[in-house]
């Protein structure tokens, strides 16, 4: 996009919940974004989800609420497809006054694992599959949306139904050639087992760059679906009764020579590949905070959901934890198959590749790989609940080992503050709150 066809265009960064936090230029200003023009809050990145601060906050009152400064990220500008003048959207990460990284960012999170691994010359390619809803919020609850062939509401689950698929054909097409402005590598789309349900896979690249695609593709099927005359949702758990919202990740490592380090030539890879899954199983429980950050999150955690509730790997096992997924060996990788559509991509792969760094460099054991149904398995079970997992998030030092204390501290006080607010308000409002910030 020519930037002489533009007035304005956005600069944001991903606060704790995934939301953009950021502002509105005139396009005058787009050469200086390298000088430090954008400042803001620290505090911004770490406000609750409606957007309040937190009460509790060190970077609010005990600090004067002290600015930081936004510099463009290396992923570069993008067009915002969704809106209806021509804008062009610039990711940014929070810097303290003094040039170093905001420790409460989650991005400059994932950028220190990374760094890790690349001190052992090793690089990380990832890939993620986002399920989501289509749905129709115009009423007093959420409802399935309106077929645009039929003009009723869509009736009937419809797992890999290319019907479904076709009906919504309009607002896939624009996705799809949204996507390829915004230089997003999106692949195959399915239905899913929901009412109005869907999932699109997004290609392996880099770990850091999947993570921005990841951020910016949510907020892409959010405002087209507005344009489309629908709402997109990730909640983990829009209907009850209902499949839930999760998010796959998928990760492999290679060496300086381009090879993959899970890689042996066989089925079962790699003392590697075992080592990263004990790590990744080791952290999980306490990763929980992060897989499930929202009230909502815990709904879709039940047994039998096709939602992992225990600690539990296997070869080619969609119900395990984590799936060593089965095919060309040169593409061995694992699969992450816990955390729900709601997340924030940076914590996550922050997270996951900590621990399965940490499970490499310290050559853990995992346990035997499961097979059947995992559900039946006597496994460690995750927290069930959105409090007990605030307390494991807060204390356990595995955590420590792969986030900085002030961004578990500032996470910490941001889903109590969360966890209080939302006890006031009645449970079948809660959808209000989560529909389009998660």
């Amino acid at each position: 996009m020519e930037l002489d066809q533009i007035l304005t265009f956005r600069v944001a960064a991903c606060d704790l919940n995934g939301q953009m936090r950021g502002k509105r230029l005139p396009i005058s200003d787009y050469q200086k974004l390298d000088n430090g023009l954008v400042r803001m809050p620290l505090s911004v990145m770490n406000v609750d989800v409606w957007g309040a601060d937190i009460i509790k906050s060190p970077l609010v009152f005990d600090s004067g609420d002290q600015d930081g400064v936004l510099f463009p990220t290396e992923r570069g500008s993008v067009p915002m497809p969704w809106l209806s003048a021509p804008t062009v959207f610039v990711p940014m990460w929070m810097y303290r006054e003094d040039g170093t990284p905001f420790e409460g960012d989650p991005r400059h999170a994932l950028a220190a694992v990374l760094k890790r691994y690349a001190a052992h010359g090793w690089t990380v390619t990832a890939a993620t599959e986002l399920e989501f809803y289509l749905v129709d919020d115009s009423g007093d609850s959420l409802a399935p949306p309106i077929n645009p062939l039929s003009g009723r509401p869509v009736h009937g689950h419809a797992y890999m139904s290319l019907r479904q698929l076709d009906a919504f054909d309009a607002y896939f097409t624009e996705l799809y050639q949204a996507c390829a402005s915004m230089n997003i590598d999106a692949q195959t789309a399915i239905s899913e087992a929901g009412l109005g349900q869907f999932e699109i896979n997004l290609n392996h690249t880099d770990a850091m760059r999947m993570a921005d695609d990841t951020w910016m593709f949510k907020a892409l099927v959010r405002g087209l679906a507005r344009k489309h005359g629908m709402a997109a949702t990730f909640m983990a758990k829009p209907f009850l009764g209902d499949a839930g919202n999760g998010m796959h990740m998928h990760f492999s490592v290679t060496d300086k020579e381009g090879k993959n380090i899970f890689d042996d030539g066989t089925p079962m890879g790699t003392d590697a590949l075992r080592h990263a899954v004990a790590g990744c199983l080791n952290a999980m429980p306490a990763s929980t905070l992060v897989f499930a950050p929202h009230g909502n999150s815990f709904e879709r955690l039940t047994p039998g959901s096709h939602a992992p509730t225990g600690v539990s790997w296997g070869y080619e096992n969609r119900t395990a934890a984590l799936r060593i997924p089965a095919g060309n060996t040169k593409a061995r990788r694992i699969e992450h198959r816990v955390a729900c559509g709601d997340i924030n991509p940076y914590l996550l792969f922050s997270l996951v590749l900590g621990a399965a760094l940490v499970g490499i460099e310290e050559q853990q054991t995992p346990p035997a790989a499961i097979s059947g149904n995992a559900y039946a398995h006597d496994v460690p079970r995750l927290p069930t609940d959105w409090s007990a997992a605030i307390a494991l998030f807060k204390t356990d030092p595995m955590i420590e080992k792969l986030l900085p204390r002030q961004l578990i501290d500032n996470f910490c006080l941001t889903k109590e503050q969360e966890l209080e607010r939302l006890r006031d308000i009645d449970p079948s409002d809660h959808w209000k709150v989560y529909l389009e910030t998660v």
